[in-house]
């Protein structure tokens, strides 16, 4: 690896794919403590953290890999193809797995065309394309210009068929787009969380994280990029909060305050991660993300295919995880804890095909 590699971006990724994965597969659905499940609509968990912390990384690692190559004066346009390729295969990827399931009774009728790979694949392409074209002054315009459109439209244009601002599951502007124009079946019946409008702020969660990696860039001491990160994010997380008052915290609608108080709190995290692993050298204990964070998307794909092994294929009886919960539960522990020991153990299970590619140096970029 590059030893000028920021470690602590490596970390950062992997706990929050390894926490993709423990949130995604309880041993019991309907046992789960309340921080590691979505909210229903209104407010935010942890849960609720996880998507656009990985998107605001992907933002951090634009300006790391395209930085670089604008500064060898590689031209944009020699770099759109890799671009276009990269972001096709990830989307690829996605409806594979939405699709996996359908191969015995397939109908486009109930393919899934979103998710949350297809929302990665669309935000690195744009993203990717703005970041070539744009200084960070334009990309934090173009970001506010977002959030404030988005935050206006939602807000003050009647849902069609209603006569009035709604927004409440399935019954406003985002799920009647969505109704309108997205093909195929809608996660939710009549709305989709990743849905079309809604894919625009979560642009603006990857346009934070190319500013934060435009700072981290910069020639600017350890010290004050850390201070800035630190402060810039608390603005952030501040503003967020000040907005929700108007247009209320939600990550299926992804409102602008929920962008600007993750983004926030996505910084502030950062910062926590650079100044306790690149400055103050303590590795030891983030190795465990770093393995993971080298082959995210290869993990959290991974965590998907071995789910039927886990979660789907009975062991006599039942599954493994209904066994494991049983069993667990019979012996004292409190339903949720048990709920949570299956789920760090296929976390634990995930961990090792991301050991044994790091040991062989095998960095696979989708």
């Amino acid at each position: 690896m590059d030893d000028k590699r920021l470690l602590s971006l490596d970390a950062f990724r992997g706990f929050t794919i390894a926490a993709m994965i423990l949130v995604n597969f309880p041993g019991n659905d309907a046992h789960v403590f309340k921080p590691l499940s979505h909210t229903h609509w209104w407010g935010i968990s942890f849960t609720d953290l996880i998507a656009p912390f990985f998107l605001f990384i992907v933002g951090v690692s634009i300006s790391f890999a395209y930085s670089r190559r604008l500064k060898a004066r590689a031209k944009p346009s020699s770099m759109y193809s890799k671009i276009l390729i990269r972001a096709g295969k990830i989307f690829a990827l996605g409806m594979f797995l939405n699709t996996i399931g359908l191969i015995e009774n397939f109908s486009w009728e109930e393919v899934r065309w979103t998710g949350t790979l297809h929302r990665i694949a669309i935000v690195f392409l744009l993203c990717s394309v703005l970041f070539l074209h744009t200084n960070w002054k334009q990309q934090g315009i173009i970001g506010a210009i977002i959030l404030i459109a988005y935050g206006v439209a939602m807000t003050t244009i009647a849902t069609p068929g209603y006569g009035k601002v709604m927004l409440e599951p399935g019954i406003n502007l985002a799920a009647w787009v969505d109704q309108q124009f997205l093909p195929g079946k809608m996660w939710q019946g009549n709305w989709d969380p990743e849905g079309i409008l809604s894919t625009f702020p979560s642009l603006v969660t990857t346009i934070t994280g190319m500013l934060v990696g435009t700072c981290l860039l910069s020639k600017r001491t350890q010290e004050q990029k850390i201070i800035m990160l630190y402060a810039g994010g608390f603005v952030s997380f501040i503003m967020g909060i000040i907005w929700n008052w108007q247009f209320g915290l939600n990550e299926n609608l992804w409102s602008s305050s929920f962008v600007m108080f993750t983004s926030g709190l996505a910084a502030m995290t950062l910062a926590s991660a650079i100044y306790c692993i690149d400055v103050l050298g303590y590795q030891k204990w983030a190795n465990f993300g770093i393995i993971y964070g080298m082959n995210a998307i290869i993990v959290y794909t991974l965590g998907d295919l071995l789910a039927p092994f886990f979660f789907g294929i009975p062991w006599g009886e039942l599954p493994l995880n209904q066994l494991f919960f049983q069993g667990a539960t019979q012996i004292g522990f409190a339903p949720n804890v048990a709920s949570m020991m299956f789920s760090l153990m296929y976390v634990g299970v995930n961990f090792i095909p991301a050991y044994m590619l790091y040991q062989k140096n095998i960095f696979i970029k989708i």
